[in-house]
């Protein structure tokens, strides 16, 4: 795919960061329950912590028990490319911003009781949140 948002490794380390750029452009996963967006409950917009792009509405969170941040779906089915993972001898979803191909985190069809049924689980530290004012 041919992101929009196109820098080299270098000003992607500078700019992200360590932590965040093991998991944003790495595809490392950060620990449960270590995540500050986790219980964030205001309303708002989570958007991608590399580029800026908006991912996800405050108003398809929800508390799936799983440590991470979750969500029922994306913004628009544009905003967040998906890709088949089969690291970990398992298949997975990956989803990642298809604005700047960054990984966010997995998604999973047991989002049960939700419009959809999936659950987008994210890294915390990949999504940034603005507040509704």
């Amino acid at each position: 795919m041919a992101y929009r948002v196109i820098k080299t490794d270098e000003e992607w380390r500078a700019e992200l960061g360590e932590e965040r750029y093991a998991v944003l452009r790495d595809a490392t996963t950060e620990r449960p329950w270590s995540g500050e967006l986790l219980d964030e409950e205001r309303a708002g917009v989570y958007a991608c912590a590399a580029c800026g792009a908006e991912l996800f509405k405050s108003g398809t969170k929800f508390d799936s028990g799983c440590g991470w941040p979750s969500f029922y779906e994306s913004v628009r089915p544009e905003a967040v490319e998906l890709i088949e993972d089969t690291s970990l001898g398992m298949v997975r979803t990956e989803v990642r911003c298809a604005a700047c191909g960054s990984h966010l985190g997995h998604v999973f069809p047991d989002g049960f009781g939700t419009p959809t049924g999936d659950r987008y689980c994210m890294n915390s530290i990949a999504l940034d949140f603005t507040a509704e004012s």
